[in-house]
């Protein structure tokens, strides 16, 4: 039985809108191409893709890609839920236009992922339980009025830099919030930086809650030093932290495996934040497309257990 999932990518590898100088002179048509040619079936946004829906649409379909998602920078860690409410109309509008069924939230309330000079160490956190339940009831309610206006899932991404960076950040995220308003976007990257260097336990523990997974690798020496070194998030980016599937440590075949053994449904999107004058952007797109579709084939030969 084919597993139903399908791999897409995000432009990060060709265009990085953290580091805008990384890939700045790339055209967007160059990454869509190229991906399309690689064999990718969808993309994620990124800050050179049309902003009006309809022109989105186009540009997608001249190069027959579907619109994966978009990342969606939230701000409920300071912010009220009917400002967010407020704030996020156009990218909903946007993303129901071209049918998108999750959208990334990524939270950038007091983050430092995108200061270069500041540490990792220095993120944010949430103090007690009463911050963490009062997140997680704004979560919710932004979750609801996600699905209820605009038919579409919030799919949280941990992040360096951010609240919800340690296996124990998710843990307490997935506590304080309803498996039916807010759920996961599980990246393995993310992952292993932010602590869990057996990530296949922690996608295992909050494997329910799963509905997009970002596939990241990464270099363990390179962590090993950005954590030594007090490095920034960006600052380990330049020097290669992550990578894209099959050129780093982590066990995709077992990843995979997991997703496909829970009979998760959706998108397998390689993300991985390098500098294309270092790693070139065809050639990695392309390791990182070939080792997801080689598992993903492999799979498709393999019966789910029994419930």
């Amino acid at each position: 039985m084919t597993w139903n999932v399908k791999i897409g990518i995000n432009p990060i590898g060709w265009m990085n809108d953290d580091l805008p100088s990384l890939g700045g002179d790339t055209l967007l048509e160059t990454a869509l191409s190229e991906g399309r040619e690689i064999g990718y079936a969808g993309f994620e946004l990124g800050n050179k893709f049309p902003q009006d829906p309809a022109a989105l649409k186009a540009k997608l379909a001249e190069f027959n890609l579907a619109c994966v998602s978009g990342w969606y920078s939230g701000f409920l860690g300071q912010d009220s839920v009917a400002a967010e409410i407020a704030r996020c109309e156009a990218h909903m509008y946007k993303l129901q236009f071209n049918g998108s069924k999750v959208v990334v939230y990524g939270e950038c309330a007091d983050t430092i992922q995108g200061q270069i000079d500041t540490a990792l160490s220095r993120r944010p956190r949430f103090r007690d339980a009463a911050q963490w339940l009062a997140y997680g009831q704004k979560l919710n309610a932004f979750g609801a009025h996600l699905q209820q206006t605009w038919g579409i899932t919030l799919a949280y991404h941990h992040h360096m830099g951010a609240y919800v960076e340690s296996p124990e950040d998710i843990d307490h995220l997935m506590a304080v919030t309803e498996p039916a308003l807010v759920g996961l976007l599980f990246d393995t990257g993310h992952a292993w930086y932010g602590g869990a260097t057996d990530v296949v336990a922690l996608l295992q523990r909050h494997l329910a809650r799963v509905v997009h997974v970002h596939c990241k690798d990464v270099r363990p020496q390179v962590i090993h030093q950005a954590r030594n070194d007090g490095w920034s998030f960006l600052t380990g980016v330049l020097n290669g932290t992550f990578t894209v599937p099959g050129d780093g440590a982590i066990n995709f075949d077992a990843v995979l495996s997991t997703l496909h053994a829970a009979d998760y449904q959706g998108w397998l999107v390689v993300e991985a934040e390098q500098d294309p004058a270092v790693a070139p952007s065809y050639r990695c797109a392309s390791i990182g497309y070939q080792t997801l579709r080689r598992i993903v084939d492999s799979l498709d030969q393999t019966p789910k257990a029994a419930p």
